[in-house]
């Protein structure tokens, strides 16, 4: 199985709902990054079971190890790895299901795909448990975004027959996502959040459960991010989104609402407000041909209702091979999408990440709200060529094997930023050959080196220099091979 995505930064789950731990691994995330653990643990509280009678009675801490990638609050460069111990799972609640699919859940076609040997108790690496990895992972990237100006906030639109007000999709705000908060549904009316409960209620004492959608917005984003066709800002965000447990269907602006409109009446009429270029109505939900406008991004996830419910069903014996009634037991949430809501954020905060590094984007575009001009504190800021290795070198308790390990984790970081870089250089060699321009830039080449030689310090200039010569001409090789052509 593999259960991860993402281009620029690469998140990877792991672990089963009944097994020792399930975990997450995010590689290539900027190193240097604040990581506050106790505001991430304020957002993990939101995803956590068994906080309210709405959601499943399974009770778990939800508190995150974490293994690698974070050191003295921030995050390291090298691979982040946490993971949440599995503390009240109930096997024995899934021992009558061995050898009966339950209607709704993954478990006839996991064996379909896997075999007879695949651990399905509690749903196994299908079940909803392994959202909790995913918010760790999407809590750290929220952080970061939040300092680039960038907020993302979600709300259950639909529990059922009932129905939140959706957001304003040309004027979402940040008291929008506060709003969220303070109610015991994550809804932006009260009143509409009770009625939801009492639906889902409900449902819940018939020994059945209900569907839902999760609307969510990201605002602060800047126009031009994306790609057309198969890498757009679309195709990002569904991938990871339907990854999420029990998604059925994403929708992006209006959705599906397009299908009853005139062109006259879904094209976002063009205006200027402020001095930028923005848009009259939303309706594309904030992306155009793959790409962002600069609006707020919005898009709607619906979710089926929990299969696992104490009505009957009807299901198969696959050791009689006959058919049989099924009752469920158990503890199980009546409407998943009430705890959806944070996995959505999470979900959405990864992929806007991951775009936003591409080509250096997060750093170039997007400037740290905190970050502080040399000489304003009164201190030096550090500069790329502190000797670290150096410092760690010369510590009594750090042996040749930590700095060769240390080694190992900076060569797989340079092989995948090597990998993103080449890649991109691929796709800058389209662009030169649909304008007719020549591969071999100078010009550019002596301009970057000029930057790469001032980050580097004294220390490291030569080098640096070196390497990236060395960089331009694979690059301009790879360019070469990509198009076809003789090098000769």
């Amino acid at each position: 199985m593999r259960s991860e995505f993402g281009r620029n930064i690469r998140v990877s789950i792991f672990g089963e709902s009944h097994g020792p731990c399930v975990g997450v691994e995010v590689t290539s995330l900027p190193a240097g990054e604040a990581v506050d653990m106790e505001a991430l643990q304020r957002f993990l509280d939101r995803r956590a079971p068994g906080r309210s009678p709405l959601t499943t009675g399974r009770k778990e801490t939800d508190v995150p190890r974490v293994i690698s990638g974070l050191f003295e609050g921030k995050t390291t460069g090298g691979p982040l790895c946490m993971e949440f111990q599995n503390n009240d799972a109930r096997s024995a609640d899934y021992e009558s299901l061995k050898n009966i699919p339950r209607p709704g859940h993954a478990d006839h076609t996991a064996r379909l795909r896997y075999g007879d040997d695949v651990d399905l108790r509690g749903g196994g690496h299908f079940s909803g448990r392994l959202t909790a990895p995913l918010c760790a992972a999407g809590g750290v990237a929220l952080q970061i975004l939040e300092r680039k100006g960038i907020r993302v906030g979600a709300h259950l639109k639909q529990a059922g027959t009932q129905k939140d007000r959706p957001f304003d999709p040309v004027k979402v705000s940040e008291e929008d996502f506060a709003q969220i908060l303070e109610n015991e549904l994550p809804v932006l009316d009260a009143a509409a959040g009770e009625h939801m409960k009492q639906e889902i209620l409900a449902a819940k004492a018939e020994e059945d459960s209900l569907g839902g959608a999760v609307e969510c917005a990201v605002i602060g984003l800047p126009g031009g991010l994306g790609s057309p066709m198969f890498e757009g800002v679309e195709n990002v965000l569904a991938q990871a989104l339907f990854g999420i447990p029990a998604v059925k269907a994403v929708e992006f602006g209006v959705g599906s609402g397009y299908a009853a409109l005139r062109g006259s009446q879904a094209n976002d009429a063009f205006c200027i407000e402020g001095g930028a270029v923005r848009t009259a109505t939303n309706n594309c939900g904030g992306i155009l041909g793959g790409i962002t406008d600069g609006m707020p991004l919005a898009f709607t996830v619906t979710f089926k209702p929990t299969p696992s419910i104490g009505k009957p069903q009807q299901s198969v014996d696959l050791s009689a091979m006959e058919q049989t009634e099924l009752r469920i037991t158990g503890r199980h949430d009546p409407c998943i999408a009430v705890r959806a809501v944070p996995a959505v954020e999470a979900a959405a905060a990864l992929c806007v990440l991951d775009m936003m590094m591409e080509s250096g984007e997060i750093l170039r575009r997007c400037a740290p709200q905190d970050d502080r001009k040399s000489g304003e504190s009164g201190e030096t800021p550090a500069t790329p060529s502190d000797p670290v290795i150096l410092r760690e070198a010369k510590d009594p308790s750090t042996t040749l094997e930590d700095l060769r390990a240390r080694m190992d984790t900076v060569n797989t970081q340079i092989l995948d930023l090597f990998r993103q870089r080449m890649d991109v250089s691929a796709r800058i060699g389209a662009c030169k050959r649909q304008s007719g321009r020549a591969v071999s830039d100078p010009v550019r080449e002596a301009q970057i080196l000029k930057e790469i030689e001032a980050q580097a310090g004294p220390e490291l200039e030569p080098y640096a220099r070196q390497l990236f010569e060395t960089l331009f001409e694979l690059s301009r090789e790879y360019q070469r091979k990509t198009a076809g052509e003789d090098r000769s």
